[in-house]
C-alpha cells in the first residue's frame, strides 16, 4: 500500500532526523526500529493499520470536500 510506504518512509526520516539532531540518541532510535519490526509480526499490527487507514480516508475525504467546494 502506497500510504504505508509513504508513512513509514516519513517515520524513518523523522526518527533519523531526531536522531542526527541529538534529540533521541542511536540507541532509542534502534530499539524504537526493532519495536516496529517486532510489533508488525503480531496481532496487534491489523488493527492499527486499521486506524491508520480510517485517518488516512478522513484526511482524503476532508481534502475532497474542500476542493469540491472551491470558487
Amino acid at each position: 500500500m502506497v500510504i504505508s510506504f509513504s508513512l513509514t518512509l516519513l517515520l524513518g526520516v523523522v526518527l533519523f532526523f531526531l536522531a542526527r539532531s541529538g534529540n533521541i540518541k542511536w540507541g532509542p532510535a534502534v530499539v524504537a526500529i526493532l519495536f516496529g519490526f517486532s510489533l508488525a509480526s503480531t496481532g496487534a499490527a491489523d488493527p492499527i493499520r486499521d486506524f491508520l487507514e480510517s485517518i488516512s480516508n478522513s484526511v482524503s475525504s476532508v481534502d475532497d470536500s474542500i476542493n469540491s467546494s472551491g470558487p
